[in-house]
């Protein structure tokens, strides 16, 4: 044991009395921080074990901001004040507090196995300061753009129901995209989700000759599937729908057959509720650019197209529908999520509340006026 003094020697020595005596002495290795986390990303943290995507964004965050930046330490040495750095650098050099964040809970998240292993005593990002990430402002439409919007859907020749989905039940992009015919039973009014469409990632199928990224590659294959399981149970969950929403996806499924009858041996049946003409599952780009096409159709803001969720969330707070409800309709894990809605819902609670006031004790101000205010007279 090598330090520059005594009394640094003897302190040293009591930490290691106290990791045993309380068994938590660190298992002797040479692992490096780029060590560990390859192994991490290549033979633990792999699918099935997690999600594709999930995978996908963890080897990002690994071999292009984690082992470039702390790779080189040795892993017991790695330190709350190593990460600090790590992000301010990554801000520095032009990165988003919402990049920096993503590491922060990659690199969390591959330290706990290393504590769960015996390779570290603490996990230091747990320890480290993460990257404040300013809250993401709410704003929902109100009813009369949203009634815009339906109108504007309406007129759309192809999927109309798709933007009443998402107005009136909440449900994230992939939700919408990922919904097979077999999850809704229009009979009962009920939608079962349970899976969420995955945005296509493509290899080259020429043997890279083409010039061409591997998306647009003339023989190119898709290499994950359409969709995945829904990440969290509450994600998975049965919504119950509205009559004019099951009136509106049974002419839905009629304009489907006919584009199946018009299609014919170029069909392709995956059950998709929300299809192609040729019955493949909808482009998650294409949809978005379809969104931003409404927008200008309704004559409305631009908004992103999660703002429709926010929308049905809002409303359904704002109607004092019961939080462990809400939560469930939105496939919400926590009831935190709806403390973003509060300076939304608060306001427009109040102005209701004035309303219905002002209708109930309307006619005690009459009486107390003696019948002198013509205007109120007329009303």
């Amino acid at each position: 044991m090598k330090r520059k003094n005594e009394s640094e020697v003897i302190k040293a020595v009591r930490e290691l009395e106290r990791e045993r005596d309380s068994g938590a002495v660190r298992k002797t290795g040479r692992w490096t921080v780029a060590k560990w986390l390859t192994h991490w990303i290549e033979t633990i943290a792999i699918p099935p074990a997690i999600r594709a995507t999930s995978h996908s964004g963890y080897r990002v965050d690994v071999y292009t901001h984690l082992i470039p930046g702390i790779g080189a330490h040795r892993l017991e040495k790695l330190t709350p004040e190593h990460l600090e750095k790590l992000y301010a650098n990554m801000q520095r050099a032009g990165k988003s507090a919402g990049t920096a964040h993503h590491v922060h809970r990659t690199v969390r998240t591959a330290l706990n196995v290393a504590v769960r292993r015996g390779y570290l005593i603490r996990n230091p990002a747990t320890l480290a300061k993460a990257p404040t990430l300013s809250e993401e402002e709410v704003e929902p439409y109100d009813l009369a753009e949203i009634q815009r919007l339906l109108k504007a859907a309406g007129a759309l020749p192809r999927n109309s129901a798709r933007w009443a989905v998402a107005l009136a039940l909440g449900l994230r992009q992939g939700e919408v995209l990922g919904m097979r015919w077999v999850d809704v039973d229009l009979d009962r009014g009920t939608l079962r989700v349970r899976r969420g469409r995955q945005r296509p990632k493509y290899a080259h199928g020429c043997g890279e000759t083409c010039g061409r990224k591997a998306g647009y590659c003339p023989e190119r294959k898709q290499t994950n599937p359409d969709t995945a399981d829904t990440k969290s149970r509450a994600g998975r969950r049965t919504i119950g729908l509205p009559g004019q929403l099951v009136t509106l996806l049974r002419r839905h499924r009629e304009e489907q057959a006919r584009d199946r009858t018009d299609a014919r041996q170029l069909w392709e049946d995956g059950g998709w509720v929300f299809a192609t003409p040729t019955g493949q599952p909808l482009n998650p780009n294409t949809d978005y650019h379809q969104w931003k096409d409404l927008l200008k159709a309704a004559g409305l803001r631009d908004a992103r197209l999660h703002d429709a969720r926010h929308t049905a969330a809002t409303v359904l707070l704002i109607l004092g529908v019961p939080m462990p409800t809400v939560m469930s309709i939105m496939g919400w894990a926590s009831a935190d999520m709806a403390k973003r809605y509060q300076h939304v819902t608060d306001p427009i609670r109040q102005a209701v509340a004035q309303q219905v006031g002002g209708l109930l004790w309307q006619a005690e101000e009459d009486a107390s006026d003696g019948g002198e205010n013509p205007s109120k007279q007329a009303n």
